[in-house]
């Protein structure tokens, strides 16, 4: 997921107004790690992030286009031998499914591998109305995977029929909910479905909110949270929380928002940042995954490339970890 340019400051929306507190979760267990580190090596940039019902978590590299594999008990993560991936520089988005298999995409591929690092398919994304594809996050729901493309305002889609992962295609271009916004600065990012696949939600940096699609009628409205700006990077949905990763027009750090039973409109109830967390815990964060009661976020360090070693994921406590 990537972060928004300097450009598109002046086709920001309202200034984000200050959330509320977050009240501490309840505990989670002790001897777990604060910090993980995908790796020591130079240039690698950590982007996006998975973990599965295990606790294995996998890691993509902006930098180098490459997987890395660990577990929430221990701290360091291991490269994961991903077949395939030698010709991508970049990896950003990477999700699991039911299967076991690790999804990921990157420049115009999304790729299918499954537990072992062996390759099970590879496709290709066409170009777009603003011309070759920069594919930036997916989500993989009942009978599909959708992608969103950081250089068009398009949603690609695959079918999904028997596990097999059919062509990914333009599904819909998000240009039909807000004509009059100019086409190069949609900038979408990251994407999440609900249970059935029927909703999804879409964010883009450059209109500074999240879009709802309707998969039936692929009706597009904006998320209606007040009057914040709200410019998501990396998002996760579970139930009617929405978290998400802001690293642009605001303060940088996690903002969850509790959601309408249609995912139409929220608030925000928690703001979890540098400053309100007491510390530096995140780096440039540009997304987020849940399990159990906590929260896992990349530090990706993309402000100032190459960074510098180690590339890290900051663990923290979900304070809504009571909330269905």
């Amino acid at each position: 997921m990537r972060r928004a340019p300097t450009r598109t400051a002046c086709l920001a929306a309202a200034v984000l107004l200050a959330a509320l507190a977050g009240a501490p979760g309840p505990a989670v267990a002790r001897d777990l790690p604060d910090t993980y580190v995908v790796s020591r090596a130079p240039g690698v940039l950590p982007e996006g992030i998975a973990v599965t019902p295990d606790g294995t978590l996998y890691v993509s590299s902006d930098g180098t286009g490459a997987l890395y594999r660990g577990h929430i008990g221990r701290p360091d993560l291991r490269p994961f031998p991903a077949r395939g991936l030698e010709s991508r520089p970049s990896t950003l988005g990477v999700h699991t499914d039911r299967r076991g298999r690790v999804l990921s995409v990157g420049g115009a591929t999304l790729t299918v591998h499954d537990r072992h690092g062996r390759l099970l398919a590879t496709r290709t994304a066409q170009g777009g109305p603003l011309g070759a594809p920069h594919l930036n996050d997916l989500v993989v729901t009942k009978d599909a995977v959708y992608v969103t493309d950081w250089a068009n305002p398009v949603v690609h889609r695959a079918e999904l029929r028997g596990g097999t992962v059919g062509p990914l295609e333009p599904w819909f271009d998000i240009r039909d909910a807000f004509p009059q916004f100019p086409a190069q600065y949609w900038l979408l990012n990251g994407i999440v479905a609900n249970e059935s696949g029927s909703t999804l939600l879409v964010a883009s940096n450059g209109t500074e909110a999240v879009w709802r699609i309707d998969t039936a009628d692929r009706k597009a409205t904006r998320l209606d949270l007040g009057e914040q700006s709200f410019g998501a990077d990396g998002m996760v949905l579970r139930g009617r929380t929405l978290y998400a990763v802001l690293n642009y027009g605001a303060p940088h750090g996690v903002y969850i928002a509790r959601l309408d039973e249609e995912l139409r409109t929220g608030t925000v109830t928690h703001r979890l940042t540098n400053e309100s967390l007491g510390g530096e815990p995140f780096d440039l964060p540009t997304t987020l995954a849940r399990h159990g009661c906590r929260l896992y976020v990349v530090n990706s360090q993309l402000d100032e490339p190459p960074g510098r070693p180690p590339y890290t994921v900051s663990a923290l406590d979900d304070p809504t970890c009571d909330t269905p």
